[in-house]
């Protein structure tokens, strides 16, 4: 059972704004930028909210720049592993 189609993790976004921001979405394929989302929300704590709106505007400064270090972090690992994965094939 699904609660609510709102319902959703806040890092969803935080990470898909990083591999765009980073240019993944050009260098890897579906599959790879499939298993690179994964790896890095598996890193990562579940925020869950309803509205982006509402979290932008009542998360500070200092603890958005906060997730978005741990968001470039975990992504960093997880990049590493789905490209080692790649070259290994």
């Amino acid at each position: 059972m699904r609660l609510s189609p709102e319902i959703h993790n806040f890092y969803e976004q935080l990470v898909g704004k990083a591999i765009q921001r980073q240019g993944l979405a050009q260098r890897l394929s579906e599959s790879e930028l499939a298993d690179l989302g994964c790896l890095t929300l598996n890193q990562l704590p579940a925020h869950y909210i309803r509205h982006d709106v509402d979290m932008f505007y009542f998360l500070d400064q200092a603890r958005r720049e906060a997730m978005e270090q741990k968001v470039d972090l975990a992504l960093a690992n997880a990049l590493e592993r789905v490209t080692s994965s790649a070259n290994r094939d």
